[in-house]
Order: structure tokens, then C-alpha cells, then sequence
């Protein structure tokens, strides 16, 4: 059975859906109606976060099958049941939740931002081999002036970098280009939404 909703009826409860939401930031007394709207979102975007889940499992069940990579996809499998199971059992914000994600999912992420900055570094050292213009030099010293000053440096503290250069590249200019780029995101975002309001992009219709 072909569960497919058909376009214009996709595209009307997108239209219908924002344009609710959009005017009840202008108009008063429609905010019970907006927040309905948005908590069916929210539930809509979990029952897509465990249909991704449900993917996931399978596409390593497949490979752990095929014996392709099986150690990794069995130790994935095996992570994911075990969390998911102790999370649904336990609540989030219980102690043993909390000590999986304290204990092996904030070391994995710091892990990877050490990898990062290393391969940020390593990218900085070849562009200089290639290119050598205003834009990366600003980089490399941009670069420079932070990874010294984000921890000592084999356990000596440079103060001059740590508590003067450091806080201004990245409290001001850093942030201030961040804050750029935030904006841009956000015209680019408001701007994709009134396209799917206007039924000009369909991203629902397949």
C-alpha cells in the first residue's frame, strides 16, 4: 500500500501549518494554536529521530550479516540497545544515563575536537604551502595566537597570549564573525520558509 500524501495536500499543511505559526507572532490570542502546531513538530521530529535510529540498526545488522567491518557494527549495535534500553528504563536524567554520557560521550567528543584542532592546524600549514596571500596569513595568525592561548602549553602559561590577544581574537573578532555568519544563516533559513509558504519549494512532496 502506497502511503505517499499527494503534493497539494502536503503543500497546504506546510502552508497552512507556517502561516499559522507566522501570524500568531503578529497577531494576539493565537498562541495555544501555535504551540499545538509545534508540540505535534516536536513529536513528528522524535518519531523521525527513532525511524533514523531504526535505519541505523539495520543498515549495521546488514553489514554485521555480510561480515563487513562486524566489529565496529557490533559494537554500535550493542551501544545503541544498551543506551536506548537503560534510557527508556531509567529517564534521562537518571544516574546511570548521566554516567554513559559523562564517562564515554564527552571524552568521544573531546577526542574529537583534539583530532580537529590537529587537522586544523595541519590544514593551516598546507595552504601556506600553496598559497600565500593576506586571507591566510590572517588565518595562520588567528590560529596561532589561539592555540596558544587556549591552555598552557606543556604545563607554562604565556599570560600575554592567554589573557590579552587571546580573549580579544576570540571574544570580539571571532564572535563578531560567527555572529555574521549566523545571520546568514538565518535570512538563508527565513527565506527557505517563505519559499515552501509559497508552495516554490516542495521538500515534503518527494
Amino acid at each position: 500500500m502506497n502511503w505517499r500524501v499527494h503534493t497539494p495536500v502536503a503543500a497546504a499543511v506546510a502552508i497552512v501549518s507556517g502561516g499559522l505559526v507566522l501570524a500568531s507572532l503578529l497577531i494576539p490570542g493565537l498562541d495555544e494554536a501555535r504551540n499545538r502546531v509545534l508540540n505535534w513538530a516536536i513529536l513528528l521530529a522524535a518519531l523521525g529521530l527513532l525511524l533514523g535510529l531504526a535505519n541505523l540498526f539495520r543498515v549495521h545488522w546488514e553489514k554485521l550479516r555480510n561480515r563487513q567491518n562486524p566489529a565496529y557494527s557490533g559494537v554500535l549495535i550493542a551501544a545503541m540497545l544498551v543506551t536506548f534500553a537503560v534510557t527508556l528504563w531509567e529517564g534521562s536524567r537518571a544516574e546511570l544515563p548521566s554516567w554513559i554520557f559523562n564517562n564515554i560521550q564527552v571524552p568521544i567528543e573531546t577526542s574529537l575536537m583534539a583530532v580537529l584542532a590537529a587537522s586544523l592546524t595541519l590544514a593551516a600549514a598546507r595552504m601556506f604551502q600553496k598559497r600565500s596571500d593576506r586571507i591566510s596569513l590572517t588565518f595562520g595568525i588567528a590560529l596561532f595566537i589561539i592555540l596558544l592561548g587556549s591552555g598552557p602549553l606543556f604545563g607554562m602559561e604565556i599570560p600575554f597570549f592567554t589573557r590579552t590577544l587571546t580573549p580579544i581574537v576570540s571574544g570580539f573578532l571571532a564572535a563578531g564573525a560567527l555572529r555574521g555568519l549566523l545571520i546568514g544563516v538565518a535570512l538563508g533559513t527565513l527565506l527557505t520558509g517563505l519559499r515552501v509558504l509559497v508552495g516554490a519549494d516542495r521538500p515534503y512532496g518527494g
